[in-house]
């Protein structure tokens, strides 16, 4: 499989393009870009042009982008009106949230990118109710146009929460007829329905993957076999990614650990690891 790496990773520090050389010198040449204001701050000319001007000389291609959560630059520390929600019961609220969105994609006029990778709710708690059914179709549908005009497809992904589990993606499609691919995030999976279960419920429709280990409860996005407490079964579980079309990347998205001195080569590690596993 193709290995990438999301920015996720760095992102609690500005993407410069030292950042994105280091990724690359690490053998790394896919990557997914993750929109968080204090990262890559999408709505910052200055620093889009910089990544941009960037990537048009090195042989480092972004597979995909992460759409943002927040509006602020601080994880939604900054108050309520920064979670962006696109299955907001709020007709207000939802608007907002997608025209958030909308300025995320427009990356797609300076960086190309094939796939932008969008929640269903946000946080734990949320529940399925048909009014957030009606707002995430309604979202969608719109993201949808605006991403091709701009060559760009929306992924959904699967969430821990009763409105993104794989199952509820699945109800979700049925319920909407709406026809689009999904990001299989193998961490989620393995708090929610387990990945096995997952992958059965979404592989007609995986595009792209985020692959973490956590111990079933928090999401903690672990190097999988480097960090202690995991418990994704990976032998079964790189068996079964190995399934999926060629264009599917192996990427990881994982978080930032103080205690690790330098993690793109402990990137380096894990992808080894999983490529070991029969």
């Amino acid at each position: 499989m193709r290995h990438a790496i999301s920015t996720h990773l760095f992102v609690n520090q500005r993407l410069s393009t030292a950042l994105l050389d280091k990724i690359l010198n690490a053998g790394v040449n896919l990557v997914e870009l993750f929109c968080a204001r204090q990262h890559l701050d999408y709505r910052n000319d200055d620093q889009v042009r910089e990544v941009a001007l960037f990537l048009k000389d090195v042989p480092l291609t972004v597979h995909s982008i992460h759409m943002p959560m927040f509006s602020d630059d601080c994880w939604g520390k900054s108050g309520p009106r920064s979670i962006i929600d696109i299955a907001s019961p709020s007709r207000a609220n939802r608007i907002a949230a997608v025209d958030e969105v909308k300025r995320a994609l427009d990356l797609a006029d300076s960086i190309p990118f094939t796939y932008a990778i969008q929640h269903i709710g946000v946080g734990f708690d949320d529940e399925w109710s048909m009014q957030k059914v009606d707002a995430a179709f309604d979202s969608l549908d719109e993201l949808k146009s605006f991403a091709r005009q701009r060559g760009v497809e929306v992924l959904v992904e699967n969430i821990p929460n009763a409105l993104s589990s794989a199952k509820k993606i699945v109800e979700f499609f049925h319920a909407t007829h709406l026809n689009l691919g999904v990001c299989l995030d193998v961490g989620h999976a393995n708090m929610m329905e387990g990945f096995d279960e997952a992958f059965d419920l979404l592989e007609d429709r995986i595009r792209s993957l985020h692959v973490h280990d956590n111990n079933g409860t928090d999401d903690r996005h672990l190097f999988p076999m480097v960090h202690s407490g995991g418990t994704v079964n990976w032998e079964r579980t790189m068996k079964r990614l190995r399934t999926l079309p060629e264009s599917v990347p192996l990427l990881l998205e994982l978080k930032e650990d103080p205690a690790m001195n330098e993690p793109l080569d402990r990137v380096k590690e894990v992808f080894e690891n999983l490529e070991k596993q029969s």
